[in-house]
């Protein structure tokens, strides 16, 4: 699962044309947090992965990989 989500939110992320360092001021957490859920080192509690997953507009199950469809992107 952490390899999937580490996939998943550098291409939502990319796909966004966002920094790192933004989508961790959209969370209010540290950049190096972010960083770290991106290099697989460390996994977002689930209050973080919730805001994450309302900035880039997919659920949670896509972000983890329990489905994979996505909603449109706004």
């Amino acid at each position: 699962m952490r390899e999937i989500l580490a996939q998943r939110l550098k291409q939502c992320r990319t796909e966004r044309r966002l920094t790192q360092r933004e989508v961790a001021i959209y969370c209010d957490i540290t950049e190096k947090a972010y960083q770290n859920y991106e290099l697989m080192t460390r996994e977002p509690k689930l209050e973080v992965l919730v805001r994450i997953s309302d900035v880039f507009c997919v659920s949670i199950d896509y972000l983890v990989g329990r489905t994979d469809k996505r909603p449109i992107n706004k």
